[in-house]
């Protein structure tokens, strides 16, 4: 079985990196272990350096040794017009990028906690063609897949 690839935004990968549990954390440790493969793009780097040097400004150094820690893939941002071109994909015109940088990174799931923009709308899967769910959904679709390989 080829190893499955997931993205995540910011909000997952902040919830992966201070608290030291819960399925965010779990999603990090099976790409560290190899299990996985994480996608992210530049806009998610920028937005949890951001937030954490407001919020919790001693722990950077930590979430970015962590970050390399994970074994995660970076990649460029979507150009202006790939995302103007997709302005239709999703309600809330800032996480086009995010919508667009995943479907682009050919991923096989967006993991995101930002449910009212991203899972409330199914459309929002459909346009972009990815399966799309929180941490936990993630880590039960990552199951179902380990199982039918036993």
């Amino acid at each position: 079985m080829p190893i499955p690839e997931l993205f995540l935004d910011s909000s997952v990968l902040m919830a992966g990196i201070i608290p030291s549990q819960g399925s965010s954390r779990v999603l990090l440790l099976l790409s560290e272990d190899k299990k996985i493969r994480i996608t992210i793009s530049e806009q998610v780097i920028i937005e949890i350096e951001r937030n954490i040097a407001r919020k919790i400004p001693k722990i950077l150094n930590y979430a970015r040794e962590m970050i390399l820690q994970s074994q995660i893939k970076i990649v460029r941002d979507p150009s202006k017009m790939d995302v103007l071109q997709h302005l239709d994909w999703i309600s809330h015109p800032a996480d086009v990028p995010i919508l667009v940088a995943a479907a682009n990174a050919k991923t096989e799931f967006l993991v995101t906690l930002n449910t009212k923009h991203f899972l409330d709308n199914p459309q929002v899967a459909l346009r972009a063609g990815l399966r799309i769910g929180t941490p936990g959904d993630a880590l039960k679709w990552l199951r179902e897949r380990f199982q039918e390989d036993i």
